[in-house]
């Protein structure tokens, strides 16, 4: 199948027509056949017009989008594709690529850039914002896809997809979401600032029709009855993690695959590596026919429930409603377990929108001819009903009835009046955003800095006067615009002469708001002396302190200090009352949170723009490498699997922070040690999180030069640290006699070596030494040797320490016993996972 860059002749298109043609053939060719919509929405594009695109999910919006990607391209325009999640923005570049050819497809994110001056970007909707509130009408793109444009009414950030729409008046807008409801002013607004027509493409029609169904039978039965009368794949929508999680474990009961069903998934699941914590559980779930997908999983293990769910293995699915998010989980049924949502402030039900977005995939395009939507009654009313009839038949008593009342926390009542409701109604009219920050005046103070004569300040009264809000906020924004500034000059942030605003010379390098709390690190680290003992310590806790807290971890660290204390409470006769009014008190560790906190004060002083307290010390990084503690025990400690991917995001985070934050000036050899750690720790439980970000990093800046293939060695000091922390976290795991989590830190190659061998090798050390210890002289230098034997292959070797009891003439008598293992780089420069095979232990 040719690329549709191929599509353009030598000498160009003639007419938009001509291109049009090009792409409708490509796309029969693929054995596409558009719906009326669809065509609609062709037509409009290559007429120039700018196109609102509403239509039901599953209804071919990429493809909409493709088109205008093409005609950007085709006239020599540059386009670009924005959506709220980075996944999904990841997942459509991937997509344009097999669809252009990748030199011309480029990507920015928050992690990174590839090919950033090609002709078609794909980025989140904030980067776009930023770009077109710096750059205005000479933003370099005129063609723009706005994917999920229902994020235009979010609470915190729809000014992102407001922004470029007010500031870019050459280019055409194709927004698009299947719950946009009346969009009236914005189309008004953009044909009157663009000078081009606004079409608004519309269907009803479903390439796949809905049918729904209020239960008011138990939950479990429900699913089951579901799983078997055709209604499968079923999608049961929770609203936590802990409730998906709940409920997998509640299905283990019912019967959701027959045994030829089972020995498939068993043979799916063949040489997939469940060595987390959680990972024997998720395993038991997955054999039983029982799908679960929530962000509280590695994102390993999510890979492997979508690619068995796309082969139509699972009858249920259990997880959360991200589902409403591009989350690639093709599915036959939706089945809400409830339509209430505690949406961050109360408990209240499902919005129209949000309810039509996870309904909204239900039925597949090509398998499905119904798609089905079910909603679960309470729990309470299911109860009270089965109790009624067994009272009616004879089955029980009314006097020795007790009838279940509604729950008092989490919980706003529904009943199938309520799903009806959501049905029938049309999505809320989206709610236009517009804030007016010390960030917002600062981006437009730095952009007239680089345009002598530009008046910031003009320009921000004429953004607000362009705003999608009504009159009144609009003077109430004016207001703020001059406060914010009046604030700035205080703060000695901007100077003031006359009519004119600019930047203060000194700050121009201190202006990246959107990294304020990096500033705020690197600002702070000068206060650190790198020969204190804790150094690495106090820079683990600094870091912490930029990052957001993962919330489930730090709930666990409070329920394991309280636990501590109670016992010591117990053990002084602390009375029941006086207990619990201490208990009250107990919040996470927060080691240096006092200088933390004072560092901080005196970096905002000169700052008005930052909150007072978006600092938040914690020690959950630090914990770990302070006691040289794996990510298994970490989990089982704080009793964490089932939120266990949460964990590894958050790590993965302080690692990236560590690399791109911490400048050289501030790494020393110990902190260079930590950033290995760390490294080893993502590799040994899934690395799939930094691997794209470090791939990022090798990107030139020049795109026309080929990047280099990633190859971890190029950096010998990092390649070697991170060997070394790989061998010291073997050692560890032998030394907790824990020859599985040993096992676990084995590459996956054919010739790594099981528990059982590992054992086996370990057995004549153990019979003249006794157990392996860890001690920290292990970690010194020559303890750790990297010997290269060919181009790419290492031979690695880690001695042995041996008991203490032994003198130092016993000890040379005892010889030097080292682990032996090979790092092979030979047929991949950047595997995935851990690099260290253990082949020997010698003497």
């Amino acid at each position: 199948m040719p690329t549709l860059s191929s599509l353009i002749p030598e000498t160009g298109f003639s007419s938009d027509d001509e291109a049009l043609e090009a792409f409708l053939d490509w796309v029969i060719e693929k054995g596409i056949e558009p719906y009326p919509a669809q065509e609609e929405a062709f037509l409009e594009l290559f007429s120039d017009s700018s196109v609102m695109l509403k239509t039901p999910t599953g209804s071919g919006k990429s493809l909409v989008a493709l088109a205008m990607h093409f005609r950007a391209f085709a006239w020599g325009k540059r386009s670009v594709y924005t959506a709220p999640i980075k996944a999904l923005v990841s997942e459509k570049f991937l997509a344009l690529c097999d669809d252009f050819g990748a030199e011309d497809v480029g990507l920015m994110t928050g992690d990174g850039a590839v090919n950033r001056d090609a002709p078609i970007i794909c980025c989140t909707a904030e980067i776009l914002a930023k770009m077109a509130l710096r750059h205005g009408d000479q933003t370099p793109f005129e063609a723009v896809v706005m994917d999920e444009f229902h994020y235009y009414g979010d609470r915190d950030r729809g000014m992102a997809w407001q922004l470029p729409l007010l500031t870019m008046p050459h280019a055409r807008f194709l927004l698009m979401s299947a719950t946009l409801g009346d969009t009236t002013q914005i189309e008004e607004d953009i044909e009157e600032r663009t000078g081009a027509p606004v079409a608004v493409v519309s269907s009803n029609q479903r390439p796949v029709p809905l049918d729904f169904e209020y239960s008011e039978l138990p939950l479990e039965s429900k699913l089951q009855n579901l799983a078997w009368h055709g209604k499968a794949p079923v999608y049961a929508v929770h609203f936590t993690q802990r409730e998906a999680t709940a409920r997998a474990q509640a299905l283990m009961s019912s019967r959701l695959a027959d045994s030829d069903e089972k020995a498939e998934l068993k043979r799916a699941l063949k040489g997939v590596r469940f060595d987390s914590p959680f990972g024997p559980t998720l395993r038991r779930y997955l054999e039983h026919g029982v799908g679960l997908h929530h962000a509280g999983l590695l994102p390993r293990y999510r890979l492997v429930v979508e690619k068995l769910a796309q082969r139509g293995r699972f009858k249920v699915i259990c997880g959360t409603d991200t589902l409403g998010v591009g989350i690639n989980v093709p599915i036959r049924t939706v089945f809400f377990t409830q339509l209430c949502k505690y949406n961050g402030q109360v408990t209240d039900i499902l919005s129209r929108r949000h309810f039509k977005q996870i309904a909204g995939r239900a039925g597949r395009r090509g398998f499905d001819t119904q798609g089905y939507v079910v909603a679960q009654a309470p729990a309470w009313v299911i109860e009270n009903a089965q109790l009624s009839e067994d009272i009616a038949s004879g089955k029980k008593k009314k006097s020795k009835v007790r009838r279940k009342k509604p729950p008092t926390r989490g919980y706003k009542h529904w009943d199938e009046e309520t799903f009806q409701r959501l049905i029938e109604g049309a999505p809320e009219e989206l709610d236009p955003q517009f804030v007016v920050d010390h960030g917002l005046v600062l981006s437009l103070l730095q952009k007239a800095a680089e345009l002598p004569g530009h008046d910031p300040m003009a320009e921000l009264h004429a953004l607000i006067d362009a705003a999608h809000v009504s009159q009144k906020e609009k003077e109430h924004l004016h207001q703020q615009a001059d406060q914010r500034l009046d604030e700035l000059e205080q703060a000695g942030v901007v100077q003031i002469s006359g009519d004119r605003v600019q930047l203060d010379e000194g700050l121009d390098d201190d202006f990246s708001l959107h990294h304020s709390l990096s500033l705020f690190l690197v600002e702070a680290l000068s206060d650190y002396d790198p020969e204190h003992p804790e150094y690495v310590l106090q820079v683990l806790s600094l870091v912490e302190s930029i990052l957001e807290h993962p919330r489930p971890v730090i709930a666990a660290q409070v329920s394991r200090e309280k636990g501590k204390l109670v016992a010591a409470l117990k053990a002084d006769g602390v009375e029941y009352e006086e207990r619990m009014a201490i208990l009250e008190e107990v919040t996470h560790p927060k080691p240096d949170a006092e200088r933390i906190y004072a560092l901080y004060n005196g970096f905002r002083e000169h700052r008005p723009w930052l909150t007072e307290d978006p600092i938040r010390p914690k020690a959950i990084a630090r914990e770990l490498y302070a006691e040289q503690i794996s990510f298994a025990n970490y989990v089982n400690d704080l009793r964490l699997d089932r939120v266990e991917g949460v964990l590894l995001r958050y790590l993965s985070q302080v690692y990236r922070t560590l690399r791109q934050n911490v400048p050289a000036a501030f790494r020393t050899p110990d902190l260079d040690e930590a950033v290995a750690f760390f490294r080893a720790l993502l590799a040994r439980v899934d690395d799939s999180l930094v691997r794209t970000w470090e791939s990022m990093l090798e990107q030139p800046e020049d795109p026309s030069i080929e990047p280099p293939p990633v190859d971890i060695s190029r950096d010998d000091k990092a390649f070697r640290a991170r060997i070394r922390a790989e061998l010291h976290a073997l050692v560890r795991a032998l030394a907790d006699d824990d020859y599985d989590e040993a096992a676990a830190l084995q590459p996956e190659h054919p010739e790594s070596l099981d528990a059982r061998a590992l054992r086996e090798l370990l057995q004549p050390f153990t019979d003249e030494h006794g157990p392996v210890i860890w001690d920290p002289r292990a970690k010194q230098g020559w303890m750790t040797r990297l010997t290269p034997v060919e181009d790419h292959l290492w031979r690695a070797s880690q001695t042995l320490v041996l008991p203490a009891q032994l003198s130092e003439e016993e000890e040379e008598e005892a010889g030097s016993w080292s682990i032996e293992a090979w790092v092979d780089l030979r047929d991949d420069r950047n595997p995935s996972g851990t690099l260290v095979r253990v082949f020997a232990v010698e003497d």
